[in-house]
């Protein structure tokens, strides 16, 4: 899986990467985390509020930062 964090660099997307990377330490994954800064390429995924969580390119969050364990949701599968 790979793991796409949608923002300029601000603090709260630096906090939701961090959250990512403890997340998948935590289940033990082998997940690549992308860093998408370009606001034309965040544009692209159709989010307007910054930071964005996406899964494989999928937008699974805009707009907040995730604690690990509501990441950990999303990978499984079940939701925020």
């Amino acid at each position: 899986m790979t793991i796409q964090i949608l923002g300029t660099g601000c603090p709260k997307c630096k906090k939701l990467e961090e959250n990512a990377r403890t997340a998948i330490n935590d289940l033990k994954l082998d997940c690549t985390i992308e860093k998408i800064t370009d606001m034309n390429e965040i544009l692209e995924y159709g989010i307007m509020m910054t930071p964005g969580l996406a899964f494989d390119k999928k937008v699974r969050s805009t707009g907040e930062v995730l604690t690990p364990d509501q990441i950990k949701v999303l990978i499984n599968g079940e939701g925020v």
